[in-house]
């Protein structure tokens, strides 16, 4: 208790292992930012120099073509890829259902004219102008995909330009203080067709602070206005801040502890944006300098590197794998190591807990989601399943993304989905293997060892007359292979040819490839 007023007041040195902490390093080429739950890694992000973060920008752009069979329309917003407007996206959306409507103050209902997906092609016909906001970044093949519903997020509201509707979180629970904040809401100069919705982070926060956070909002939204008018589409008219201020803006609420940051520039931008929004969050922003990488320093590096791993260890002893395909993503679950209670099934529900918390934690970290399927240890009692399924519906409270969880089917299968904004953790980071093409296997060498032999058959057939000595260049474990199992066959297949078959290993071959090239001419005749 005493440290964590402690850190309230922000005294003492700071302890990144205690409470929630936003770890921030900043290099030439890269900022990231680790949010810490006593010390675990429950959030990372990288931002790279160079890089454009498009997700939540607000283009105008120029519609190309229309696609009546997907409902679609592609939208040129001046990217290499057009972006994807589905016509369900272009009609004007009703509040989300994790949001309570609020009537508007002094307002009377509009009745307004029902606009459905046959109408979006006469209203957005080829060649006219659309302005758009980014809902999801390209990944992949696929282009970005854009809504006409735009929005601008502030600290405590969020601005919706183009529709009157007003709301407020239901993660907000408490009566007393949603009745509170409605009055807050209706007392708000809002100008007419536009509407606003409070976040979750408006609870307990005084009606100065939700007056200034919508003067910033809407001098914003002249500014988006103002491009805009400037030229003609596609243009960029507003795009969302770099990681740093994005931190600051969404992080920095009264759950998060403290932020330490290696850089004292960086440190300073922070403190400046968190004073326009609390002095009292201002006190939390602490500059760590370190003699090594403050994420090393901290000792969350090895946390990182794990993010990657395929297989991740539970306390218990047990383990998932995590396998990211094209459709989906696959999770197992094991009991590895846990044979701790005599009783199975308690030992089966205790690896079953803990994998549904860890697969939360893991979509969050790596930040990975569309559909997700995860294969559970099978559980005898439905009441086990409903607290693994509980187990994984409170872990996921936390998750900022939306996600929508199924109960445990009875082959032990539990089907959830997770919003995807953003390429993965692991498709940022890495690339598909130029040898593999992303399978991560290689042929062994006996698959190679028939395959050489079959081409060499084909070539001394092929080149019967014309072709002496020939010299086959493989990689050394096919050499290997070569001189111990198959030398009989090797043998066997020199008798059909009039000249030789010499082997030689290259260490810099991989191991898929070979060279078959003519002894006298040193051409090569075949290669793979």
């Amino acid at each position: 208790m005493i440290q964590k007023i402690k850190r309230f007041l922000g005294i003492g040195r700071p302890n990144p292992k205690e409470g929630n902490t936003v770890i921030v390093n900043v290099e030439r080429l890269e900022r990231r930012v680790a949010l810490l739950d006593n010390g675990v890694l429950e959030e990372y992000t990288v931002e790279r120099e160079g890089e454009q973060n498009i997700v939540g920008g607000i283009f105008k752009g120029r519609v190309k073509n229309i696609e009546q069979g997907l409902k679609a329309m592609f939208v040129d917003i001046g990217l290499d890829k057009n972006a994807f407007l589905h016509f369900w996206d272009a009609i004007p959306a009703a509040l989300d259902a994790g949001l309570e409507e609020i009537e508007r103050a002094g307002s009377k209902k509009k009745q307004q004219q029902k606009i459905t997906s046959k109408d979006i092609p006469s209203i957005y016909p080829i060649g006219s102008e659309i302005m758009i906001q980014v809902s999801k970044g390209p990944i992949g093949t696929k282009g970005p995909r854009v809504t006409t519903n735009i929005s601008l997020a502030g600290r405590y509201l969020v601005l919706m330009p183009y529709t009157e509707q007003f709301g407020i979180s239901r993660k907000i629970e408490d009566p007393k203080e949603r009745q509170r904040l409605r009055k807050i809401m209706q007392k708000l100069s809002v100008p007419e067709g536009m509407g606003i919705i409070m976040r979750t982070v408006a609870h307990g926060t005084r009606a100065r602070h939700f007056v200034r956070d919508l003067a910033m909002l809407l001098e914003q939204w002249h500014g988006v206005e103002d491009r805009r008018d400037s030229g003609p589409a596609p243009l960029c008219a507003f795009q969302e801040p770099g990681l740093i201020e994005r931190t600051a803006r969404d992080f920095l609420t009264d759950e998060v502890d403290q932020v330490l940051c290696d850089d004292a520039q960086t440190t300073e931008f922070i403190r400046e944006i968190a004073g326009k929004i609390s002095r009292r969050a201002k006190r939390r922003i602490h500059h760590l300098p370190t003699s090594q990488p403050i994420f090393e320093a901290v000792g969350i590096q090895k946390q990182i590197d794990e993010a990657f791993s395929r297989q991740v260890w539970l306390p218990c002893g047990g383990y998932i794998v995590i396998d990211e395909t094209e459709a989906l993503i696959s999770i197992d679950v094991n009991t590895g190591r846990n044979r701790g209670s005599k009783d199975v099934d308690k030992m089966i529900l205790e690896t079953n807990v803990e994998a549904a918390q860890e697969v939360a934690r893991q979509l969050r970290l790596r930040n990975i989601g569309g559909l997700v399927v995860v294969d559970f240890i099978d559980m005898r009692h439905r009441k086990d399943q409903q607290t693994v399924y509980k187990a994984m519906k409170d872990r996921l409270k936390k998750d900022k993304a939306k996600t929508q969880v199924l109960q445990i089917s009875a082959i032990g299968l539990m089907e959830m989905t997770r919003q995807r904004l953003n390429e993965s953790l692991r498709d940022t980071m890495f690339e598909p293997c130029p040898y593999c093409q992303g399978r991560g296997r290689v042929k062994t060498p006996m698959t190679m060892s028939v395959e050489i032999q079959r081409r060499i058959v084909t070539v001394i057939n092929k080149h019967r007359d014309q072709a002496g000595d020939l010299v086959v260049v493989v990689n050394p474990d096919v050499l290997n292979r070569f001189k111990t199992e198959d030398s009989k066959h090797l043998v066997e297949l020199e008798r059909q040819h009039s000249g030789r078959l010499i082997f030689r290993s290259d260490p810099s071959l991989h191991r898929e490839r070979f060279l078959i090239v003519d002894a006298a001419t040193e051409k090569t005749i075949d290669q793979a």
